[in-house]
């Protein structure tokens, strides 16, 4: 793997009041260039205030946050990080062409500047739009704005909340996302955080392709075999190397009923369950 660019160590931050962002406790991560990762879990598990913290953007009551070697939050960190954050705020009476023109002009000047501008429009896909108001956008157009200005430059790392396409190749990326689905295919790794932080953390496809067998029962049983979890529809397992045939005489020889049973592919979403379920224990 390529050297880490974006390196988290031992970060915490406490609530400051009531109304404060969440909590973050003794995170540790490291994104490589050309890498994704991707932070998941509950609201209010702390990815925002991760990202917030790793901009620079946040302060910390431990811990250490360097960007392409540097410490964040300096002159240095900040040119090489771009951040998008959920609910982007713009000028209002500006255009979108004017905003990213705005942003462009600390990285370049003249004809170039304009080239930036223009690489940005098309990379965000907000050809389009580019001389709509900024203040006048719904949110998912206001997103892609955020992360064409966030990408303007050289930039050696991209921070982005609930922003998911147009990130440019050879940039480490770190991602927070409520959609496992998009995570899936984008990711090649997946930390997944519960109140503040990182109850499991592993490549992408190791948390897929294993095979779940599902069953549905007349009525669910006081308690599951071993090796299986209660769902909604009666008991899921995890079947490893076992058979499903093996898994169903186990069922039958807990008297279960079982009404009907199929074998599917582990999903993200099993996986963060999972992870946050064994967290909860």
């Amino acid at each position: 793997m390529n050297a880490p660019v974006l390196l988290l160590s031992g970060v915490t931050r406490r609530r400051r009041h009531r109304r404060d962002s969440p909590p973050v406790a003794d995170v540790s991560l490291e994104v490589a260039a050309g890498e994704i990762a991707a932070l998941v879990g509950p609201h209010g598990s702390g990815k925002t205030t991760l990202l917030g913290i790793a901009a620079g953007l946040l302060a910390r009551d431990a811990g250490a946050v360097t960007v392409a070697g540097v410490p964040a939050g300096t002159p240095a960190a900040r040119a090489a990080l771009g951040y998008a954050p959920e609910a982007p705020i713009f000028p209002p009476t500006l255009s979108v062409r004017e905003v990213l023109g705005y942003f462009a002009r600390f990285h370049a000047a003249g004809t170039a500047r304009r080239g930036l501008v223009a690489a940005a429009l098309e990379r965000a896909g907000l050809e389009g739009a580019a001389e709509r108001r900024a203040g006048g956008l719904p949110l998912p157009v206001a997103r892609r704005l955020a992360l064409a200005q966030a990408a303007l430059g050289h930039r050696r790392v991209l921070l982005l909340d609930e922003t998911l396409s147009g990130a440019a190749r050879g940039v480490a990326v770190l991602l927070a996302s409520s959609d496992l689905a998009v995570v899936e295919q984008l990711a090649a790794r997946v930390l997944v955080m519960r109140d503040g932080r990182i109850v499991r953390a592993a490549p992408t496809a190791a948390l897929l392709g294993e095979r779940v067998l599902e069953i549905l029962l007349d009525a669910p049983p006081a308690a599951p075999p071993p090796g299986f979890r209660i769902t909604p529809y009666g008991l899921q397992a995890d079947l490893g190397t076992r058979s499903a045939e093996a898994a169903l005489a186990l069922c039958r020889a807990h008297r279960l009923a079982v009404r009907a049973s199929r074998v599917r592919a582990r999903s993200l979403e099993d996986a963060v369950l999972d992870a946050l379920h064994d967290r909860a224990r």
